[in-house]
């Protein structure tokens, strides 16, 4: 007998608030994310997480094959308001883990080969539900590897695990904006793990 991807403790939680598990999306009592409460983002990370890294991994993407075994840089999935006001998670390999989670504001140099993945979630305001968004990735180069980027390569693996295409200048003239922080934007304040 073929299992369903979510456990009975998910459905559960997912029923207490206002979701449960259809056709790989999960359903949610709001229309807008900002109005999830903490327990309601858990309740669905918790329902999409499994369904994520499934829709990551269909292509061949090797971030998407190891992120999840990285350092997670928050205690739960948050609305910040760039990346579409998605629900995103972030997720720092070896090499970026000690810098990135210091969470600085001045004098941020990441080291080469620091690669950051970020998995989103929205919420569509018609069907309440939630879906797979994608999955973005900073990988820091060498010095001089992307000078108009600060020598950061940008890219993300969509829900159908194909690349997403775009240019990198779409999504470094947002985050310049963190200069200091060497164009890195960090997890809500009450979401950040502790270093």
């Amino acid at each position: 007998m073929k299992q369903p991807f979510f456990t009975a403790a998910t459905l559960m939680a997912g029923l207490m608030f206002g979701q449960t598990a259809m056709a790989g999306n999960c359903a949610v009592d709001v229309e807008d994310p900002f109005d999830l409460d903490e327990a309601g983002i858990i309740a669905l990370y918790d329902c999409m997480k499994d369904k994520m890294v499934e829709s990551y991994t269909k292509g061949d993407n090797e971030v998407a094959k190891e992120y999840r075994n990285w350092t997670v840089s928050s205690t739960r999935p948050a609305v910040a308001g760039p990346h579409g006001n998605r629900l995103l998670q972030t997720f720092a390999n070896d090499i970026a883990a000690e810098q990135y989670l210091k969470f600085a504001e001045e004098g941020v140099e990441m080291p080469a080969g620091s690669v950051l993945a970020k998995e989103s979630i929205k919420i569509s305001s018609k069907k309440k539900i939630g879906q797979v968004g994608p999955l973005f990735i900073m990988t820091k180069l060498e010095e001089g590897g992307a000078p108009d980027t600060g020598d950061w390569l940008y890219s993300a693996v969509q829900p159908n695990g194909k690349p997403m295409k775009f240019k990198q200048s779409f999504c470094h003239d947002c985050h310049i904006g963190w200069e200091s922080q060497d164009a890195l934007a960090y997890p809500m304040e009450e979401v950040r793990v502790s270093n």
